[in-house]
């Protein structure tokens, strides 16, 4: 009769050390991420989409991880802020076109950036800031870096894509339904501009 044998306690304990060292290992050649970035389970899931919209940050309200996969099949207006800027007053434009779009497909996100030195706030004085004076209700991500040497990766793959990189706060792209074509818009350019409105019914009525 066959009988089932179990490992003795030594061999369970050399296979448990060898397991610690694989995973020490890969975490040692992982390397750090830029800030308001996710790696681990809430980064991975995000391999399941293609495009640019393979990345997980953390929300601004509370820093939970979010896969932006989730607005896949939408057109993303990716947006870097600022609440001390000329421009913060594009808040309101932004979220009246979210309003109005949402429905038909469209979502806009909002990462807040010091990279200008007018985002000094934390990520709950921002968020505050955000409600209480434009009632923004479009999904804001913790602040994070949208150019140079510690960009985030979403703003890498954008700046990769179209060739430009935001120079002021409140930079636009349009990122398609297929989640990997994209256009760019500088700050000059309104939410409420024709040249933007255009560009995003455009997008809504592609398949």
């Amino acid at each position: 009769m066959y009988q089932q044998t179990t490992p003795s306690r030594p061999l369970l304990r050399i296979a448990l050390l060898a397991g610690l060292a694989l995973w020490a290992t890969a975490t040692r050649s992982a390397g750090p991420t830029p800030s308001g970035s996710v790696t681990g389970p809430a980064g991975a899931a995000a391999s399941t989409c293609a495009g640019l919209l393979q990345h997980s940050f953390l929300r601004l309200q509370d820093e939970k991880p979010q896969s932006l996969c989730q607005y896949q099949g939408k057109v993303v207006v990716v947006v870097n802020t600022a609440s001390f800027c000329g421009f913060t007053s594009q808040y309101q434009g932004l979220e009246e076109l979210y309003a109005k779009y949402r429905e038909r497909g469209l979502v806009v996100l909002g990462f807040p950036s010091n990279d200008f030195s007018q985002e000094t706030g934390s990520n709950k004085e921002i968020a505050d800031f955000c409600e209480n004076t434009f009632g923004v209700k479009f999904p804001m991500f913790a602040k994070t870096s949208v150019s140079g040497k510690d960009v985030n990766p979403l703003f890498r793959q954008l700046a990769a894509k179209t060739g430009t990189t935001p120079r002021w706060n409140f930079y636009k792209y349009v990122i398609a339904r297929d989640g990997i074509n994209v256009v760019s818009f500088n700050s000059l350019t309104a939410p409420e501009s024709r040249q933007f409105v255009k560009e995003i019914e455009k997008q809504l009525a592609s398949p």
